[in-house]
């Protein structure tokens, strides 16, 4: 059996070998403890060099967000269930500002409000880490907005256009088409993506805060049937998260779309909506015992949606010329515009389309009130072929509010005054039009001229709609170089607007109306015969 020999040389080498490898080093954690918790709030001492918005590590790596820095204590809110944290448990700082992870990998995927995937579709391939709050582009490295954001929606396009780089505020009360008009926006945007040139496409981010969760999945499913999810991310904090998770989702989209707006993409963004984000931050900052204001809001709320919205922007050439379009809704109550919330946020954006539910209720939709409903930026932005046939528009249809309700008392009008509702009730029914059916913005022109023009004034009412959509169809057929020219161009020459009348008009004398009567016929009446000089035919058979 061999012996097992120990030589002091080999003791001594791995002794000094050990030595010239060991390197000395100390860490430092500051660990505090929970003091109180409760209703997704936790407060914590100990943590005496924690910074604002810092993510702080609780038992079980449950993550709360630093809001409240006080003398003696921190008050964090809970991002995830705080059932099993119990007064006197340990936290540690983690040294990390809020962030979430971004990239194109988000692109058809639905995350929560902390960037992580809630779709069932496997993890998310980050490009980095964005920070939630970040300053917005200052006013020397913007640009003023010019370039359009089609919507696809008639009444939009034609008297309160949206630019890219716009914060166009929707406001309504419940269940008056808010979503409606931002999905249809989303779905308009398609053509552009399919094109592939990246000055064109648009990527859209869709944040759901406080929604029920069958809407959103509703949403979702509209989105996929249309082919729009492939370049669309949706941000979800259903009603069921925590007060915490509504307040950060606005936040988490706007960091998304900004690491593409600061790469020269397009991004499209919707919060829907930021009334719920307020009552979810008034939550909070109560649970806070932060100083209550007007309704019971915070001080800082005007700061909450301002820091937020004007993150928007269309940024200068040097910085890649991108861009960031905010459509924030807001929901109103008893048409109420006045309110506290409401007021913010219009004081905020660069317009706003009011729904008003009368018009909604009386088939009018999207129901655009003309009179409240402005764009203060984006007509610099619509295409010209669109301002030359919607000058008009928003006037005669404001006259024409206005005459219909002095008619309603019922009293004689002269023939101006007849001639001018006779138009308003036919672009009112012009501008009705589906949801999930957007408009490309030749078709808009083509269909908005001939109700500016006066070429529907002949055409019975109740056949207004058939009319458009057939007079469509034919351009499409038999005109199909017109509507590629004002597509091309974003310009109706005057060549163009003779090929759109002698159109029409050969369009006119093809179309029956309900009555039965062909439009364009204009033959003169015909006297019957007199008795006397009706001639009776004989006819004589010869038999063989």
């Amino acid at each position: 059996m061999t012996e097992l020999t120990i030589r002091p040389e080999d003791i001594r080498d791995a002794i000094a070998r050990n030595v010239e490898s060991y390197a000395p080093a100390t860490t430092r954690e500051e660990v505090g403890r929970v003091v109180e918790t409760g209703d997704g709030i936790a407060r914590v001492e100990g943590l005496h060099s924690a910074m604002t918005n810092e993510l702080l590590e609780f038992e079980g790596g449950l993550l709360g967000l630093a809001l409240n820095l006080d003398v003696r204590e921190i008050g964090v809110v809970l991002l995830g269930d705080g059932s099993k944290i119990a007064e006197g448990q340990p936290v540690k700082r983690t040294g990390e500002i809020l962030s979430v992870p971004v990239g194109d990998g988000y692109l058809g995927r639905v995350v929560d409000p902390l960037g992580n995937p809630i779709d069932g579709k496997g993890p998310i391939a980050a490009e980095g880490r964005r920070a939630l709050e970040l300053q917005a582009p200052t006013v020397v490295e913007r640009q003023p907005v010019k370039e359009p954001m089609l919507t696809g929606i008639k009444a939009i396009d034609a008297m309160t256009a949206i630019g890219r780089g716009q914060r166009q505020l929707i406001i309504g009360d419940r269940q008056t088409g808010k979503t409606a008009v931002a999905i249809d926006t989303i779905i308009n945007q398609k053509q552009n993506w399919e094109s592939g040139d990246p000055k064109k496409q648009v990527k859209c981010i869709y944040v759901a805060i406080g929604q029920k969760g069958s809407t959103i999945a509703a949403v979702r499913g509209a989105l996929e049937d249309f082919g729009a999810m492939e370049y669309t991310t949706i941000v979800a904090a259903p009603a069921s998260d925590p007060a915490g998770f509504k307040y950060l989702a606005p936040y988490t989209g706007s960091a998304i779309g900004q690491h593409w707006m600061y790469q020269g993409q397009h991004v499209l963004i919707i919060f829907d909506d930021l009334s719920k984000q307020a009552e979810a931050y008034r939550a909070v900052s109560l649970l806070l015992r932060r100083p209550p204001g007007r309704e019971a809001y915070p001080g800082d709320v005007f700061y909450l949606h301002s820091r937020l919205l004007e993150r928007c922007a269309k940024l200068s050439n040097e910085l890649g010329a991108g861009s960031m379009t905010g459509l924030p809704i807001i929901e109103t109550k008893a048409n109420d515009v006045s309110a506290y919330i409401p007021t913010n946020v219009i004081s905020i954006t660069d317009g706003q389309c009011f729904l008003e539910s009368d018009l909604f209720n009386s088939g009018v939709r999207p129901a655009i009130n003309v009179g409240i409903s402005v764009s203060r930026v984006g007509g610099s932005a619509q295409p010209k072929a669109m301002k030359k046939v919607a000058g008009r528009l928003r006037l005669d249809l404001a006259q024409f509010r206005e005459l219909e309700a002095f008619s309603a008392f019922g009293s004689d009008l002269d023939a101006a005054s007849k001639a001018l509702l006779a138009r308003g009730s036919r672009l009112v029914e012009l501008l009705k039009q589906s949801q999930y059916a957007p408009f490309p913005m030749e078709e808009e022109v083509a269909s908005v001229w001939s109700g500016t023009t006066g070429n529907l004034d002949d055409v019975p009412l109740e056949d207004i709609k058939r009319f458009e959509r057939d007079f469509l169809d034919y351009l499409r057929r038999n005109h199909k170089e017109l509507l590629d020219t004002i597509r091309t161009t974003t310009d109706l020459s005057d060549d163009s607007a003779a090929g759109l009348e002698s159109a029409i008009t050969s369009f006119k004398r093809q179309f029956n109306t309900t009555s039965g009567v062909v439009l364009g016929v204009n033959e003169a009446p015909v006297e019957a015969l007199a008795e006397s000089e009706v001639v009776h035919a004989t006819i004589t058979t010869v038999k063989g």
